[in-house]
């Protein structure tokens, strides 16, 4: 078993830097095809979790699904983001399309009103819902209107929520306070479905000002970027972010509050969920454009949904699904975006990188 894992590994690093081609490409299920087998893979996986690098294309490998044609629509996936005000409607789409573009079936939006054409402009494929209410809509209501308002944007979220395999939360939301109070009553609504959620942007701001909506919930990942995460430090363990400890801080933060996974996003990604750190530090891209935050967000969506099935399945890892669906997200981020970068230079645009998220995930988990 040993020797064959040499071989599998030796061969996946001889073929992950090459161009694409017919012999990479069955170089590649060869290597897929040994690791495909349910009764080994939750032993590499384990075996992983001694060291903090983590392998992420192993675990791209195990938690994406193969294509069935005896599946039918909705069994790769249904994400739902909830996200898109009137200043910020690019945000809810990168996050919406990048989980389309990796394989999950259906792709909803729960975006204002103001923000919902603008959306729908961008792409059919996505399903928008124009239910999210901010505060200049409703200036002139009393509190007893806003109250209903409030219920009704709940009442309509509801509606949908058992059917969504997983929600991200934040992209495009703004700091409206009456859109962030609506959006901390969908969070608490997921938690009571059991809806695993990814918190990014903005609602980054909520939750680190209201700790509890997520506090124990261990299907929640938080996805900071350098700002966000020295607020999150400063607010839960009261004191500055150290570099010298990273790891030992995030493993810190994350078990105070009360094992959520986060994953701080920087020049390698570190994972934790207050037992164990794992980093990606796979080269991306020099290319910084914004909404690349985005698309992990959607990513992890995608692979911690996966990875949730999984997990219910006889043969499921060890990992726990967030952590492993944060390792594939960004894993196949960073090599998406190289990819970009190789063919554009610098001109890359977020909209470059989700085009190269499908072939980047091709040539690591090749469809035959």
């Amino acid at each position: 078993m040993l020797v064959k894992h040499c071989v599998i590994s030796a061969l996946t690093r001889s073929t992950s830097h090459s161009p694409s081609s017919t012999v990479l490409r069955r170089q590649q299920f060869l290597v897929r095809t040994l690791c495909a087998s349910r009764t080994h893979l939750p032993k590499l996986i384990k075996a992983m979790s001694s060291t903090s690098e983590a392998d992420a294309e192993s675990v791209l490998r195990t938690v994406t699904p193969t294509l069935d044609p005896k599946r039918h629509k909705g069994q790769a996936g249904k994400i739902a983001v909830i996200g898109g005000c009137r200043e910020y409607t690019g945000a809810p789409y990168f996050a919406a399309i990048s989980a389309l573009r990796i394989g999950t079936d259906l792709s909803h939006v729960f975006c204002t009103k103001d923000a919902a054409p603008v959306i729908k402009s961008y792409s059919p494929e996505l399903i928008v819902h124009p239910v999210l209410e901010e505060s200049y809509t409703i200036s002139q209501f009393s509190e007893e209107e806003k109250r209903k308002v409030q219920d009704n944007v709940i009442g309509e979220v509801d509606k949908w929520m058992e059917r969504f395999d997983c929600l991200v939360i934040g992209p495009g939301l703004g700091r409206d306070p009456f859109l962030l109070e609506c959006v901390s009553k969908i969070m608490l609504l997921a938690k009571k479905f059991n809806v695993p959620f990814v918190v990014d942007g903005d609602a980054l701001f909520l939750v680190t000002n209201s700790i509890d909506l997520v506090k124990s919930y261990p299907l929640a990942v938080l996805t900071p970027n350098v700002n966000e995460y020295k607020r999150l430090v400063q607010k839960v363990l009261n004191c500055e972010v150290d570099e010298e400890k990273a790891e030992d801080q995030l493993r810190s933060l994350a078990k105070q509050i009360g094992g959520v996974t986060i994953l701080r996003k920087g020049k390698t990604d570190l994972i934790s969920n207050g037992e164990i750190v794992k980093s990606v530090s796979i080269y991306g891209s020099p290319r910084r454009c914004g909404g690349q935050g985005d698309i992990l967000s959607g990513s992890v969506a995608v692979f911690l949904s996966w990875a949730q099935q999984l997990k219910s399945g006889p043969e499921s890892p060890s990992e726990s699904p967030a952590i492993l669906g944060c390792i594939a997200a960004s894993g196949l981020l960073r090599k998406a975006a190289s990819l970009a970068f190789t063919k554009h230079k610098r001109s890359t645009l977020t909209s470059d990188i989700i085009e190269c998220l499908g072939e980047s995930l091709e040539d690591i988990c090749p469809v035959s």
